[in-house]
C-alpha cells in the first residue's frame, strides 16, 4: 500500500512539473513541513530551482516535457543499468515487442559507459545477416555519436521504416579499427522456437521469452515427437544468446520439464513482496533426458530457466557461465505518460542461488572454439557480462561473494562446426562418459524457504 502512494506522489510531481514550476515548489514545501522525510522534498526545492533557471536563463527556449523526461531519464538510469522511463511511444513499442512483432534492425542491446552494447542480435534479422555480434559496442548511428543519448532515444534512432537504411560504426574487442555495417530496417517477426531433429535428438532452440514461446516450445516438441517416433533418445534445450524477456514465460517453459518444486523466488525490498512460482504435474518430454546449452549471452530469463532445471538435476546445463543478470524488472504504467521500468526485485534459483552479477555456472564447461577469421579480431580480456555493466546491482554475499565476468557468446551457423552442441548430441546418445555430479549447491541467501525436491 504504502508502495502504491509513493508511486503516485511520483506521478503528481512529474505532472505538476510539466505544468509549471510553482506548483512543484509549493507541493515541496507543503509536504517539507509536515514530513518525517523532509531533505527528500528540500532536494525536490532544488529540482525546481534548477528547472526554473534553465527554463529562463538557456539560451535556447527549451521544450518543458523533454526537460522533465530528461531529469527522469537520469534519475532512473542511475539506479541500475535496467530501470529506464518509457513515454508513451517506447511504451507502446515494447508492447509490440513482447507480442513478438516489430519494426527495426533485429538487436538486443544495453547501455554500458554511454554507448551502446550489443547483447546479441536475433536470428535471420537484418543486424544478424550484416554481422553485428554479442558484446559489440555501438558508438555512432549515422556518423552521429550515441554519447549523450539514453538507452531510450538511441534504440529510437535505429528503428524506422521498412526499406530505410542506417549505417552502424562498431567497435570490436580485438578490432584497432572501428567498423560501419550499413543495415536496411526490415520488420522483425521473431520466431521464439525454432526446432529440427537431429536424428534421433529433438534440438530445440528458445531464442528469446515473449508472449508466444511457451505455446511454440509445445507445438515443437509433439511435432518432433512425431518426426522422430519411439526412437526419440532426448531433448536439446539451446538457451544460448538468449536475452532474457518475459518472466512469467520463462516459468512455463521451465514447468513444461518439470512434475514438481520450485521454478524460481523473486524477493524485492519488503518480505511480503517476495513470491515463488512452483511446477505442476506434467512432462511435455515424458521424463526423456534434456541437456540445456548456455553461453555469455544467455541472459536473465534463459537463466531463470537453465538454473531450475540444473538445481532439480532435470537438465545437464552444458556451455560457459552465463551473462548474470538476476534482477527482475516491472512495467508500471503511468497513464497517458507511458510508464516506467523498474528493478524491483532480485530472484533466486530452487536452491536459493542469486546470480546477479554471477551468472549460471554450466555443469560441464565446454568452449566452442573461434574460426581463424575471428581470432585476431576478439580481445584476450575477459568477454563482459553484468558484473561489468556500470551501477549494476551488487549480487548477493552467498559463497564467496565474488562477481564473475561473463564468457564467449559465438555460436558457428553450421551444426558440425558447433562444439557445444556436438557434445550434447554424443552425451545423450551414450558415446562420450558421462561427467561427474556437480558440487552440492551452497546453502539458500534468501530469507524465504525454497523447496529443492531432487527429481
Amino acid at each position: 500500500m504504502k508502495r502504491k502512494a509513493d508511486y503516485a506522489f511520483w506521478t503528481f510531481v512529474t505532472l505538476s512539473a510539466v505544468a509549471g514550476l510553482t506548483t512543484v515548489v509549493n507541493v515541496t514545501r507543503t509536504y517539507s513541513a509536515t514530513s518525517a522525510n523532509s531533505e527528500i522534498y528540500k532536494q525536490l526545492d532544488l529540482f525546481g530551482d534548477v528547472l526554473e533557471r534553465v527554463r529562463t536563463d538557456y539560451v535556447e527556449k527549451p521544450d518543458d516535457s523533454k526537460l522533465i523526461e530528461s531529469a527522469i531519464n537520469g534519475m532512473l538510469s542511475s539506479l541500475d543499468p535496467h530501470s529506464a522511463f518509457l513515454n508513451r511511444k517506447h511504451f507502446n513499442d515494447m508492447q509490440v515487442q513482447t507480442r513478438g512483432e516489430f519494426g527495426g534492425l533485429g538487436i538486443e542491446v544495453t547501455m554500458e559507459n554511454n554507448i551502446v552494447k550489443v547483447v546479441a542480435p536475433i536470428d535471420d534479422t537484418p543486424a544478424a545477416r550484416a554481422g553485428v555480434m554479442a558484446n559489440d559496442l555501438i558508438t555512432h548511428l549515422d556518423g552521429e555519436q550515441i554519447v549523450g543519448l539514453t538507452l531510450e532515444q538511441a534504440v529510437e534512432k535505429m528503428r524506422g521504416k521498412v526499406g530505410t537504411a542506417i549505417t552502424l560504426t562498431i567497435q570490436r574487442k580485438g578490432n584497432d579499427d572501428p567498423l560501419e555495417l550499413r543495415i536496411v530496417r526490415d520488420r522483425i517477426r521473431i520466431n521464439a522456437v525454432r526446432a529440427r531433429a537431429e536424428g534421433d535428438i529433438a534440438y530445440i532452440r528458445i531464442t528469446t521469452f515473449n508472449e508466444q514461446t511457451h505455446a511454440n516450445l509445445v507445438s515443437s516438441v509433439e511435432r518432433l515427437k512425431k518426426e522422430i517416433g519411439p526412437n526419440l533418445k532426448g531433448y536439446v534445450i539451446d538457451l544460448r544468446n538468449n536475452p532474457g524477456g518475459l518472466l512469467d514465460q520463462a516459468i512455463a517453459v521451465t514447468d513444461d520439464f518439470l512434475e514438481r518444486g520450485a521454478i524460481v523466488l523473486t524477493k524485492g525490498r519488503n518480505l511480503e513482496e517476495t513470491q515463488r512460482s512452483n511446477a505442476r504435474p506434467g512432462d511435455i518430454t515424458d521424463t526423456k533426458r534434456v541437456i540445456v546449452l548456455i553461453n555469455g549471452g544467455s541472459a536473465s530469463a534463459s537463466e531463470i530457466v537453465a538454473g531450475a532445471l540444473q538445481d532439480h538435476n532435470r537438465a545437464l546445463v552444458i556451455g560457459t557461465r552465463s551473462f548474470g543478470k538476476g534482477s527482475v524488472q516491472t512495467i508500471i504504467p503511468l497513464g497517458q505518460n507511458g510508464a516506467i521500468r523498474l528493478t524491483t526485485a532480485r530472484y533466486y534459483t530452487p536452491s536459493g542461488r542469486s546470480i546477479q552479477a554471477k551468472g549460471i555456472d554450466p555443469d560441464v564447461v565446454v568452449e566452442q572454439e573461434l574460426p581463424e577469421e575471428l581470432k585476431a579480431r576478439v580481445s584476450k580480456e575477459k568477454p563482459r557480462g553484468e558484473a561489468s555493466l556500470r551501477g549494476h546491482l551488487k549480487g548477493d554475499a552467498g559463497k564467496d561473494g565474488k562477481e564473475e565476468s561473463g564468457s564467449n557468446s559465438y555460436v558457428p551457423q553450421e551444426a558440425d562446426k558447433d562444439t557445444q552442441l556436438q557434445y550434447a548430441l554424443k552425451l545423450i546418445r551414450g558415446e562420450i562418459p558421462e561427467p561427474p555430479p556437480r558440487p552440492a549447491d551452497p546453502p539458500a541467501t534468501t530469507d524465504a524457504p525454497l523447496d529443492a525436491t531432487k527429481k
